[in-house]
């Protein structure tokens, strides 16, 4: 049985996370939380401490400093089995897919389901099956078709309904549109408004703010390792997410203070 966030806590609450390379400080004091079931954009320049953050929260890297709670109780993530048992799934750019292997075979890899000591390849094609069009992927020929001809939308969504597969209550997406055409990256942001709709919590991290105006719920800026802002979307607009990205602050903000 799936436990419930306590109280009114976010799936994923990070407080005061820090993390340092030798004499690097890569991220510092970063606050954040992931709520149930909505769409959290992650911005930032580049060396801004994007991929670290989403490192350390997948369990690649343990954190050096500050409290990581998944669903109100704190959590030590030092591996991505330690992550995956909690339900986070962290699909890369790079996917992580074998192109000579077909849809199914990607999806069970390392975890395929076997019968009388034999594949059950059926239960295998069935499964696969379901979730792509759970997730409304149709343009998919076949489950059997080979990821190597696949187009770059199609591949995230393998990957993403691999993600999903696992039972996944938080999926981070790391840019999933990047070097896509207009109707593949449609195709993916119609597919992280699906995970959301389904109370799947979504991380995505992007360059493309016309793409994270599109999808988020709350958007997230890092600056030099530290959390400029955290903010719902509605309190946020395209000038002053970059004005965050570049300086760390907005215009808005100076003049508050002044």
């Amino acid at each position: 049985m799936t436990e419930t966030p306590v109280g009114d806590a976010p799936l994923l609450r990070l407080r005061g996370v820090a993390k340092h390379f030798g004499p690097v400080q890569a991220l510092s004091g970063v606050d954040l939380d992931i709520p149930v079931g909505q769409v959290t954009a992650l911005v930032g320049d580049n060396g801004a401490g994007k991929s670290t953050l989403i490192k350390s929260i997948s369990g690649i890297w343990a954190i050096d400093g500050g409290q990581v709670q998944w669903k109100g109780k704190p959590v030590h993530l030092s591996s991505p089995r330690d992550a995956a048992h909690l339900g986070i799934a962290t699909v890369y750019q790079d996917l992580a897919l074998c192109d000579n292997l077909d849809i199914v075979q990607n999806m069970f890899l390392g975890r395929e389901v076997v019968k009388s000591r034999l594949l059950d390849e059926g239960s295998m094609e069935k499964t696969a099956g379901r979730t792509l069009s759970d997730l409304s992927v149709t343009t998919v020929r076949s489950v059997r078709q080979l990821v190597g001809s696949l187009s770059g939308g199609q591949r995230q969504a393998v990957a993403v309904a691999r993600a999903v597969m696992e039972d996944a209550e938080l999926v981070i997406l790391d840019e999933p549109t990047a070097a896509l055409g207009v109707s593949q990256t449609a195709m993916v942001l119609d597919l992280v408004k699906k995970l959301r709709d389904r109370g799947i919590a979504v991380l995505i991290i992007s360059h493309n703010l016309n793409d994270v105006f599109a999808v988020a719920d709350r958007i997230a800026v890092l600056h030099l390792g530290k959390m400029a802002r955290s903010a719902p979307r509605a309190e946020l607009d395209t000038q002053s997410v970059v004005e965050l990205i570049t300086t760390g602050a907005t215009s808005q903000a100076a003049a508050t203070k002044g």
